[in-house]
């Protein structure tokens, strides 16, 4: 069942802030992201409409504020486990729900130049001049529209080398602040939100969800939310280190058989994958890691203050079989 709550983000709470504002209840900003303002303003709907007080927008609430309509699932529910699990790191990476998370950007605050996409490929590693690249030379049309009198600046930057791109790109955008000038911040933005480049890079992200269901298949996990989970390693990790397979392993032959007490075998496993992966990560980082593969383990959590619920949001549910 699909419930909008504190956290949820996305077009979907954008047209709940929408509807509760017309109706008086919301004054905020309309933008998309499920705040205290929000909630507050669910609440005092739900009280006018004697409803459940408890601010989430499931079923019955959704109804009352659409005139008896059904309540919609998040469109990514409805994608390909791959193009599931790209919008779920793309998440994490960008603090961004799809659409938006395949146009995040960010400028040279860690000496790449500029990051953009999912996965914030970015100039510094030469990820994201092919994608650019690509897109460029399938939909010309597109991206000249994008980017009108800009376009011509665009091509004539994939034609340089990679220092004089650092260059180009340091030049678009605040030295103290590293957000992009406008208009290449809002064209930017643009390209990220078409379909034709999401699919670009979903085409670049195959090779690592390829890697990640090996990676599935040798720790003998086979649900979505461990594809989920395996392809958020490989993403922030890189993967996961020999001496690290072997503490798992090694951790799995102590569990029962029927998993960890009323946990499932397969979460069991998987809390274990998370834990122990985030564990070899830099320990500055370690709580940060951990906590969001766990909320991928656990099938839902917050991380940096934004609620997740793999099921509902993304469609990424524990059932076997990876499609």
């Amino acid at each position: 069942m699909t419930v909008y709550l504190l956290g949820s983000r996305g077009p979907e709470v954008l047209k709940i802030q929408q509807q509760l504002s017309e109706l008086q209840f919301y004054s905020g900003p309309p933008d998309g992201v499920f705040g205290g303002g929000t909630d507050s303003a669910v609440r005092a709907f739900q009280l006018s409409q004697q409803l459940q007080v408890d601010g989430k927008v499931g079923p019955g609430t959704w109804g009352a504020l659409f005139n008896g309509a059904d309540v919609p699932a998040p469109t990514v529910t409805k994608e390909s486990l791959d193009r599931q699990c790209l919008a779920l790191t793309g998440g994490l990476e960008t603090d961004h729900p799809p659409p938006d998370c395949f146009a995040g950007l960010s400028g040279d605050f860690d000496d790449q130049g500029m990051s953009f996409g999912a996965l914030q490929w970015n100039i510094g590693q030469g990820s994201l001049q092919p994608l650019l690249m690509q897109m460029n030379q399938n939909h010309p049309d597109i991206v000249g529209q994008v980017f009108g009198p800009n376009y011509a600046t665009f091509v004539a930057m994939l034609g340089e080398t990679q220092e004089e791109q650092l260059v180009w790109a340091r030049s678009i955008q605040d030295p103290i602040r590293h957000v992009l000038f406008e208009p290449w911040q809002g064209q930017f933005k643009t390209l990220g939100r078409l379909r034709e480049f999401q699919d670009i890079q979903a085409e670049s992200a195959a090779g690592i969800f390829r890697q990640a269901l090996a990676l599935c298949n040798e720790f003998g996990v086979n649900s979505q939310r461990a594809a989920a989970l395996l392809f958020d390693i490989k993403v922030q990790t890189g993967g996961i280190k020999s001496w690290v397979k072997s503490q798992i392993l090694s951790d799995f032959q102590q569990l029962d058989q029927s998993g960890d007490g009323d946990v499932p075998l397969e979460v069991a496993r998987l809390r274990i994958i998370a834990t122990r992966s985030a564990a070899s990560a830099n320990p500055h980082w370690v709580a940060d890691v951990q906590n969001r593969k766990l909320t991928i383990a656990n099938g839902e959590g917050t991380v940096h203050g934004n609620y997740y619920h793999l099921e509902s949001q993304y469609g990424i549910s524990l059932n076997s079989g990876f499609r």
